[in-house]
C-alpha cells in the first residue's frame, strides 16, 4: 500500500487496494496512471459508509465529557448508571484511537456489547446521565435530559451497527452476482 496513505484508511481497504487493483505496496501515488487513480476512488467509495458512520461514533463520543479529570465525575456516573464498564475511557481508549485511524469495528463492537449488557433501568439511567451532560454542554435547557440521553444512546447504538454492516459487506463477485440474480428472477 501506499506508504503515505495507509495510516489513514482502514486495512480492508488497504488490502483491497493492494489486491484488487494490483498496486504494489512500494508504488508511488505520482506513478498512478488515470484508470489507478478510478479504481482507487471506486474502492474508496465502496467503504464510504463504514468511514461516514465511524467519524459519526467518534462525534457521538466527542459529544460527551472529555475524560479527563474534569470529565471524572461524568464517567464514573455513567459506570454505575449503566451497569457496564465497557464504555469506560480506560476500556475504549484503543479503540477510539484505532477508529481515528478508520478502523472502528472493534469500537462498534464494545458499543454493541455495552449496550446488550444494560437492563432497561440501565439504560434509562445511563440515558438520564448522558442526557444531563449534553444539556449542559449544548445548552440545551428547554428539553428533557432523558430525551437527549435516549436519543443519544440510540444513535450511538444505530451508529455502532452501521460501522459492523458497512464492514461485513465484501467485494465478493459471486455473491455480488447471487444479489443481482436474484432480483433479476423476482
Amino acid at each position: 500500500m501506499l506508504p503515505e496513505v495507509r495510516p489513514y484508511v482502514s486495512t480492508a481497504l488497504a488490502d483491497q487496494l493492494e489486491h484488487q487493483l494490483d498496486l504494489a505496496p512500494h508504488l508511488e501515488a505520482g506513478q498512478l496512471d488515470v484508470e489507478g487513480v478510478a479504481g482507487v476512488a471506486v474502492v474508496a467509495a465502496a467503504h464510504c459508509d463504514g468511514y461516514v458512520a465511524t467519524g459519526h461514533l467518534l462525534g457521538l463520543l466527542a459529544a460527551l465529557p472529555a475524560p479527563t479529570t474534569a470529565g471524572e465525575h461524568f464517567w464514573s456516573d455513567l459506570w454505575r448508571s449503566s451497569g457496564t464498564a465497557y464504555l469506560l475511557p480506560v476500556n475504549i481508549k484503543d479503540s477510539v484511537l484505532r477508529s481515528l485511524a478508520g478502523e472502528g469495528t472493534t469500537l462498534a463492537r464494545q458499543i454493541l456489547s455495552a449496550v446488550d449488557e444494560m437492563t432497561p433501568p440501565q439504560r434509562v439511567a445511563a440515558g438520564e446521565v448522558i442526557g444531563q451532560a449534553l444539556v449542559e454542554s449544548d445548552h440545551l435547557p428547554d428539553l428533557k435530559t432523558q430525551v437527549i440521553g435516549e436519543l443519544w444512546l440510540r444513535d450511538l447504538e444505530l451508529t455502532a451497527w452501521r460501522v459492523l454492516h458497512a464492514d461485513r459487506r465484501s467485494d465478493d463477485p459471486a455473491g455480488r452476482k447471487a444479489f443481482l440474480d436474484a432480483w433479476t428472477s423476482v
